[in-house]
């Protein structure tokens, strides 16, 4: 069973940074592309960053384009997202996703991933 447990939000103020982190076990981390999307209150989840299983191809949404970074450690079998530059905006809750099939890189479907409880973050201005 997979198992996805994210750690690192918090409160921050306008224009600061925050790590966030996903830890998965269940099943072969470095061989399904994993990813973050998020939650802001009375909105649908949207998607923010993926990241393919070796970590080579990284997509992320146009809205946080330059600020945010997916990166990955498989030998922690560990996901990240490093967001700098952090407006109000931002403020929802961070879900990480594991892709359900190995060998893809982004899909956009929901139901395409398991998912983790989430982490806050609230970004005051």
């Amino acid at each position: 069973q997979v198992q996805l447990v994210e750690s690192g939000g918090g409160l921050v103020q306008a224009g600061g940074s925050l790590r966030l982190s996903c830890a998965a076990s269940g099943r072969t981390f470095s061989s399904y592309a994993m990813g973050w999307f998020r939650q802001a209150p009375g909105k649908e989840r949207e998607f923010v960053a993926v990241i393919s299983s070796s970590g080579g191809i990284t997509y992320v949404a146009d809205s946080v384009k330059g600020r945010f970074t997916i990166s990955r450690d498989n030998a922690k079998n560990t996901v990240y997202l490093q967001m700098n530059s952090l407006k109000s905006e931002d403020t929802a809750v961070y879900c990480c996703a594991a892709d359900r099939v190995s060998g893809r890189v982004y899909r956009s479907a929901l139901e395409d991933y398991y998912w983790g409880q989430g982490t806050r973050v609230t970004v005051s201005s």
